[in-house]
């Protein structure tokens, strides 16, 4: 430290009696000075009372790391959330250039672990069109044929203008349903065109009154909208299954505080729990009032799975009420998220794999399923995640990440800092002017057709040309470098009634637990 100092007072004098160039090392050198001074008086890190300056170094080294790690550490299987290999491919098919890989796989086909599609000796054509999802059962009016991939919930407030103009005009030009998330109906959600899943969550946003309940005629008149073909009601989500959402008050612009009716430059929470019913049965029957203020339309709702026997409960209250929704959205543990604290992330909520079979057995076992259908959300990408969600027991997907890395997230991890670098998830306009929506538009529109002809590709191979095919046997998992298992044989797969006729002995504690009134825990 002294050393530097001497220096800096060395090169201030010789820029006084030599030569005025001297001025800008001493200048570098002072404000270095000046910097240590400042680091050896601080109190706050014990790094820069230690070695001031230098100590520094440190700091911008972990600021560079994911960037560092994502481009020139990882290999192109192995990163997270998504891998090169997977990025690279969103990318490719989002420009609408080839997204081929030349000499085979990297991934090692003998790890645990590791899962395949069965292909068939009898391939079959591939459809044209792909395959849709009708959505809609006997109580619905307004059916909608949902597409095999689907934009996830990202709200107007996590997500900027620019994204949701582009995700949504992408909708329209695909023909695909754009979920708003919970934050309201906005005018970027309703500028193009696309068709929409209108999502309510715990904070009513949009259908709210000033003490934040649900507003019925609100919700019925915006729900009236020729956009909205669906209705959605949000238990919980992956990343962060009960707990509610923060919008900080930065974030709150007029313009968002006008769509999620609340006051400008405040923090938005939104609760963990909702307050228009506390049972199993009175979320059916608020299901059923949501499809009737909407007119008619496919009503559901969103859930992370937890435990069996609260999703049971759930089916009894149907069975009760004689009510049930059109579809239902499992989302996984391993879903996407703004932001969200890391012990939620990473150790609550069951992973889509074990939800997806769960919520699709006990359908199965109680004569439901035939009524409802479910759709995917998590972790979804390729043609082979649709595919593979569909053999677990989903009708449809819903993607949230790759649909941001189509219009062009580099997964930088900033969603919660408002600093996206690419314009995606942040509310700074400057930032956001530099997502052009024309060009992006079109690169979720090439995104979405290329993944669900691939999904489609993926069935003919199998020997299938539509999800109702798809089976269990069809997906196998390698359990040990000698031993592979099929999903038949992996999980217990009910038959139709099942649970009320009888429940195998897996299953037969849960469903006693499960009662209509209460949620078990």
């Amino acid at each position: 430290m002294g050393a530097l100092l001497l220096l800096a007072a060395v090169l201030v004098t010789a820029s006084v009696q030599a030569s005025p160039w001297w001025w800008p090392p001493a200048l570098l050198f002072l404000a270095l000075g000046a910097l240590g001074v400042a680091d050896l008086t601080q109190r706050t890190h014990s790094v820069l009372r230690n070695y001031p300056v230098l100590g520094h170094l440190r700091f911008v080294l972990e600021a560079l790391r994911p960037e560092l790690q994502q481009y020139f550490i990882e290999r192109n299987f192995d990163g997270r959330p998504f891998d090169r290999d997977v990025r690279s491919m969103v990318y490719e098919r989002a420009k609408g250039t080839e997204a081929e890989a030349p000499f085979g796989t990297e991934r090692d086909v003998y790890a645990t672990g590791y899962e395949f599609m069965v292909p068939s000796m009898a391939p079959k054509p591939v459809p044209d069109p792909p395959p849709t999802v009708r959505i809609g059962g006997p109580d619905c009016t307004e059916p909608y044929d949902m597409a095999l991939l689907n934009v996830s919930a990202m709200s107007f407030g996590s997500l900027s203008a620019n994204a949701l103009l582009a995700l949504n005009h992408g909708a329209a030009m695909g023909g695909f349903a754009h979920d708003t998330g919970e934050g309201g109906l906005s005018e970027y959600h309703l500028r193009h065109g696309g068709d929409l899943v209108w999502e309510i969550g715990t904070g009513y946003f949009g259908c709210r009154t000033g003490n934040g309940e649900f507003a019925p005629s609100e919700f019925a008149d915006k729900a009236a909208h020729e956009h909205i073909k669906c209705v959605s009601l949000k238990l919980s989500q992956g990343a962060k299954p009960g707990i509610g959402g923060v919008l900080p008050g930065g974030k709150v612009s007029s313009e968002i505080a006008r769509v999620r009716e609340v006051p400008q430059g405040r923090t938005v929470v939104s609760p963990p729990y909702h307050r228009t019913f506390s049972t199993p049965r009175e979320l059916v029957r608020f299901l059923a009032r949501m499809r009737e203020l909407a007119g008619g339309k496919p009503t559901g709702f969103k859930l992370c799975v937890g435990s069996r026997a609260q999703f049971l409960s759930v089916c009894k209250a149907m069975l009760a009420e004689g009510v049930t929704p059109d579809f239902i959205i499992v989302d996984g543990a391993e879903g996407g998220t703004g932001a969200a604290p890391p012990e939620f992330a990473d150790h609550l909520g069951s992973p889509l794999t074990e939800g997806l079979i769960t919520v699709h057995n006990a359908l199965v076992g109680c004569g439901l399923r035939d009524r409802i259908k479910i759709g995917a959300s998590g972790k979804v990408a390729t043609g082979a995640d649709v595919v593979k969600r569909l053999v677990q027991g989903a009708d449809y997907t819903n993607a949230a990440r790759a649909m941001m890395m189509a219009v062009g997230c580099i997964q930088a991890q900033r969603c919660h800092t408002n600093t996206c670098p690419v314009g995606v998830a942040t509310q700074d306009p400057r930032r956001a002017r530099a997502l052009d929506v024309g060009d992006k538009s079109a690169r979720v529109h090439r995104f979405q057709r290329a993944t669900v002809d691939s999904a489609a590709r993926i069935m003919a191979s199998m020997g299938v040309q539509h999800p109702d095919e798809l089976r269990p046997h069809m997906l196998r998992r390698r359990i040990d470098a000698l031993t592979v298992r099929s999903y038949a044989e992996l999980y217990d797969w009910l038959a139709p009634g099942e649970l009320r006729a009888g429940p195998p002995p897996a299953w037969a504690a849960d469903w006693a637990a499960a009662h209509p009134d209460r949620f078990t825990v």
